[in-house]
């Protein structure tokens, strides 16, 4: 699995932190997405999928 971001899409809404906090993050001063890890074990993968899938902007693309 591999995590690309669109950080021009972002709205800084931080539902991806929520979801997985371990591959996202929040830039401070504006509160853009982070990516921490493009490409994320396996065992993440569910909480990868369910941060694409809560992202209102769907700046989040999931490629397996």
């Amino acid at each position: 699995m591999k995590v690309i971001i669109d950080e021009n899409k972002c709205v800084g809404a931080g539902q991806c932190v929520l979801a997985a906090a371990g591959v996202f993050d929040q830039r401070d001063e504006d509160g853009i997405v982070v990516l921490l890890n493009p490409l994320p074990p396996d065992d993440l993968s569910a909480q990868v999928e369910d941060a694409a899938a809560r992202c209102p902007a769907l700046a989040i693309e999931v490629v397996k």
